[in-house]
């Protein structure tokens, strides 16, 4: 299929990862707004990342290809993750977990995407966002692949998912941190050229 990337996502993200649904309703509200937003990305694609579906017959598990913004630590990767959406978006937010090795202080050990754009919506019960930074539903997938760029270029350490890539981040950006990206961005690239 034309949406089909060229990756393979392994049996076991395929397993574990949350079904919206038994089902997948490709009428419901939801399956046809992220059909639209998917068709205007393979129409007009968006620089820095790439969007295809997991599976064609689920609207709801999107794979991306993350490419590591030029200037920084991350430029020349190719950082493949999934989105998986609920089947109430987009009043609620997808969840995005890297899938390629991914050393970042707002992201997870095991990948999970840690930004304010993709919390639930409301008030923060901590206080580290406000109400407006967190997820609306007038968010696309666009404009969440936008913050993940952004992100991988400006990292938050106020608030981060691995806090030891935070604390290297801080404190040693250009030795320690440096040459663990590097070791994500070449194993990307392998990754990619192994497809």
């Amino acid at each position: 299929s034309e949406r089909r990337r060229s990756f393979q996502v392994s049996q076991q993200e395929r397993a574990t990862a949350p079904q919206p649904g038994a089902t997948c309703d490709m009428t419901a509200p939801s399956a046809l707004l992220l059909r639209k937003q998917l068709a205007e990305l393979n129409k007009n694609p968006v620089e820095g990342f790439s969007a295809g579906l997991v599976d064609d017959d689920n609207i709801y598990r999107w794979e991306v290809v993350v490419m590591g913004p030029q200037d920084t630590l991350f430029e020349g990767g190719f950082f493949r993750a999934i989105l998986t959406f609920p089947s109430d978006y987009p009043l609620r937010p997808p969840k995005m977990k890297f899938i390629s090795q991914m050393w970042h202080p707002n992201v997870a050990k095991n990948g999970e995407v840690c930004i304010s754009i993709l919390h639930e919506p409301g008030e923060d019960k901590y206080g580290y966002e406000r109400p407006e930074e967190r997820w609306l539903p007038i968010h696309t997938v666009e404009t969440i692949m936008i913050s993940v760029i952004s992100m991988l270029a400006d990292p938050n350490g106020d608030s981060p998912a691995n806090v030891d890539a935070a604390k290297e981040w801080r404190e040693d950006p250009q030795g320690v941190f440096k040459r663990k990206v590097a070791r994500c961005v070449r194993r990307s690239q392998e990754e990619m050229s192994s497809d």
